[in-house]
């Protein structure tokens, strides 16, 4: 049962919640389509992302939009790819995806499995902590006492018998006693600890050659803050030049404004770790990501386990189509608005590499599950 304050606390929030105006054209899916719609349908690997929809099938198979879906895969476990490209037929509906306005193109960027170097102990080189989830970080869940706000969350922390926000980036890179005690595991580059909390999951080999996997577990509340955006708006890079690669070479050029950059971003990640990274990270739909067949999403109009099909350009190629299934298992502090999206590509150099360049033009087109078959 809530506090007499916590309650007056929450009934604010809802309030000024409901003064932000609503747009004139809200967010919604067209009309049903024809497959052939799809540009590229049919030249898809679709068998690729059966693995992707098997995992939905952990957390979905008693929903009733899944149940029979899921019942009718179990008769496939291993179909090829035009028995794939059947099902999907057979068992979804295309419906293009439109936000606030009408609009239809929206921005896919990329995220990676990272490859990180650390240790279970701290010493002269690793010196940068991960932090598990402190006890001390308050969520509460606002759609527990307001369904209009499901989904909606605030973080914070209880000081005397008042909830203030939690502590900042800068509050915990400047003060590591903040979180002394909660450290999982110490890395050996202050950079990589950041690109981290914004690629959400990575792997982390020891010493003695051991792998462990991190994943994210929690945020602290803070909005995440792009620092590619605020090199743009201070005019140390062009919007053509913003990538992950161009990112980690401003901070090594540029050491003494590094840690004022990094501190422009307040948003803060914490990790759990895994005995077996090879499994791949978790998503936010809590299951296996699929290489270039997951992809994060704000789940504000499309639910986690949809399956769509993405149309876009290969990284850094604008005349080569990238146009394939995917499944929306995952979310991300920077992944907001209707059409937006992070589609993960793996791990390695390959993955790497697209996942930095990635920031292309697309279109998402929603595959509804249909209840029966038609």
């Amino acid at each position: 049962m809530p506090s007499c304050k916590t309650t007056l606390f929450l009934l604010c929030v809802a309030a000024l919640w409901g003064c932000i105006p609503a747009k004139d054209k809200p967010a919604t899916l067209g009309p049903p389509m024809d497959w052939s719609d799809l540009t590229g349908w049919e030249e898809d690997a679709h068998a690729e992302a059966w693995p992707a929809l098997v995992n939905n099938c952990r957390v979905v198979s008693e929903t009733a939009e899944w149940k029979s879906i899921c019942a009718e895969m179990g008769g496939l476990p291993a179909p090829n790819d035009s028995q794939a490209r059947e099902f999907m037929e057979q068992w979804f509906q295309p419906r293009s995806l439109y936000a606030e306005g009408g609009r239809k193109q929206g921005l896919i960027t990329g995220y990676y499995e990272p490859l990180l170097f650390g240790s279970l102990e701290p010493d002269e080189r690793y010196r940068y902590p991960l932090y598990r989830q402190p006890e001390s970080l308050l969520t509460i869940h606002l759609g527990d006492l307001y369904p209009e706000l499901k989904n909606r969350r605030l973080r914070g922390q209880v000081r005397g018998n008042t909830i203030v926000p939690f502590y900042s980036r800068e509050d915990i890179e400047s003060n590591r006693t903040l979180l002394a005690g909660n450290e999982l595991v110490w890395l050996d580059n202050r950079d990589d600890v950041f690109f981290l909390h914004i690629q959400g999951s990575g792997r982390i080999q020891l010493p003695d050659g051991t792998m462990l996997g991190a994943g994210y577990s929690d945020q602290n509340g803070h909005p995440y803050v792009s620092i590619g955006k605020i090199l743009l708006q201070e005019g140390e890079l062009s919007r053509q030049e913003i990538t992950l690669f161009s990112i980690r070479q401003w901070l090594d050029e540029n050491p003494d404004k590094a840690e004022w950059l990094l501190n422009r971003n307040p948003s803060y990640v914490f990790f759990e770790l895994r005995n077996n990274p090879g499994n791949g990270p978790i998503g936010s739909l809590n299951v296996p990501l699929t290489p270039q067949r997951s992809l994060a999403i704000d789940p504000k109009l499309v639910k986690l386990g949809t399956p769509l099909w993405l149309m876009t350009n290969y990284p850094g190629h604008p005349e080569k189509p990238y146009n394939r299934l995917v499944v929306a298992q995952d979310t991300g502090g920077a992944i907001k608005g209707t059409l937006r999206a992070d589609l993960f590509w793996g791990h390695g150099e390959d993955a790497e590499r697209a996942a930095g360049i990635m920031k292309e033009s697309g279109r998402f087109i929603v595959l509804q599950p249909r209840k029966n078959r038609p």
